[in-house]
């Protein structure tokens, strides 16, 4: 019989069926398929039609080969797999590139949310895929506004907070607002100020922000992509954007996510690259950039002054005492849940304190901005 090599076996210029080398070993040996039948005691028709590619080498068919041939079954089960996959090169090209799709994007959430558009035909699906994250080729690594050059969006965590921002752009685009206007914003906080006592005022904040030029956006958050606020720039770097993912929905959360955000604003910070924040209530500060530290300090101080706040832990005794808590907030004008957060945040009370102060807005914030998720679209 030919030698066969394991190099040849599978070979993408031509696998020939096993048939083609029983038919030259019976060659070889002057067997008729007729008397190869006879030696393996199976019918005639099955030799006939393994010769002729018609039937696959089953494993009772190798040892029989194997003992009648002196080849291993092992050779025989190799060829006949090397065999049934060249035929099926074609449709393993497509599930590869499926593969690449699914690895290289949150495929299944976004279109479960409808951000991009399904479809059966791979390459129209792969064309959708490039249209949302505004690249030529499915290979392409995607970024966001002037970021490319900054910050590579190539793994899982970053591609997801790429497709959040994305959908944020999409929204705010979409918004109609008057020029950004630092003056404006400066009387916007004012009134944002005013907003504070009241859970049900989080709602005036989108129109006030809308007057000051600065657009305010909703987009539920990607499990696995954490992420609470984020500040970026469109319109050639004009327009200033707020985008919230309400990921902690909770009053302190939102006022102050708001507010650090409005700070990078203020300072002209997220044209070159979006800024995205992540606060986790409950998990320490560590180390932060200088301007993210400088951010937090400010919007929690447009919540309560540092001073104001200071000097009411340090008179008062019952710092954790509910009664005391709701008191304070009544005297500086804020809602009570604001200052459980700003005790929370210094350690001076546990996390587990006065949670029914922290009352929940996701659903009053959504009613009044553009927003996707929560049941909005």
């Amino acid at each position: 019989m030919k030698k066969v090599s394991s190099e040849n076996i599978g070979s993408p210029a031509q696998v020939l069926p096993p048939g083609e080398f029983l038919r030259e070993e019976l060659e070889r040996r002057g067997w008729s398929q007729v008397e190869l039948a006879e030696i393996l005691a199976r019918p005639p028709r099955l030799i006939s039609e393994l010769i002729a590619g018609k039937r696959a080498i089953t494993p009772e068919t190798a040892r029989g080969l194997e003992a009648a041939l002196g080849t291993s079954a092992e050779m025989w089960m190799k060829l006949e797999a090397a065999y049934q996959l060249s035929k099926t090169r074609i449709e393993t090209s497509t599930v590869s590139r499926r593969a690449n799709l699914y690895g290289k994007f949150p495929v299944k959430e976004l279109l479960r949310r409808g951000w991009v558009r399904n479809a059966t035909d791979l390459e129209e699906l792969e064309a959708n895929f490039c249209k949302f994250f505004s690249i030529k080729k499915i290979d392409e690594t995607p970024s966001f506004g002037h970021a490319a050059k900054k910050q590579r969006y190539d793994s899982v965590p970053l591609i997801l907070q790429l497709a959040w921002l994305k959908r944020a752009q999409q929204l705010a685009e979409d918004v109609k607002a008057r020029p950004f206007s630092a003056p404006a914003l400066k009387e916007a906080m004012s009134k944002l100020k005013a907003c504070l006592k009241s859970v049900d005022d989080v709602q005036k904040a989108p129109g006030i922000l809308l007057d000051a030029g600065i657009r305010l956006v909703v987009v539920e958050f990607l499990p696995g992509a954490k992420l609470d606020g984020a500040c970026f720039w469109i319109g050639n770097g004009e327009a200033p954007v707020i985008a919230l993912s309400l990921r902690l929905d909770r009053v302190d959360n939102f006022w102050h996510t708001l507010f650090h955000e409005i700070d990078h604003v203020q300072h002209g910070e997220g044209k070159t690259e979006p800024i995205v924040d992540v606060f986790d209530a409950e998990s320490g500060a560590g180390s932060i950039p200088a301007n993210e530290a400088r951010a937090n300090r400010n919007a929690a101080d447009y919540c309560i002054a540092e001073e104001t706040l200071r000097k009411w832990t340090s008179q008062t005794s019952r710092v954790s005492s509910r009664s005391s808590i709701v008191s304070f907030a009544e005297v500086v004008g804020v809602h009570p849940g604001i200052v459980v957060g700003q005790l929370q945040h210094r350690g001076l009370v546990p996390y587990s304190f006065h949670r029914d102060l922290l009352e929940k807005v996701r659903m009053l914030v959504v009613t009044a901005t553009p927003t996707d998720g929560f049941g909005k679209t």
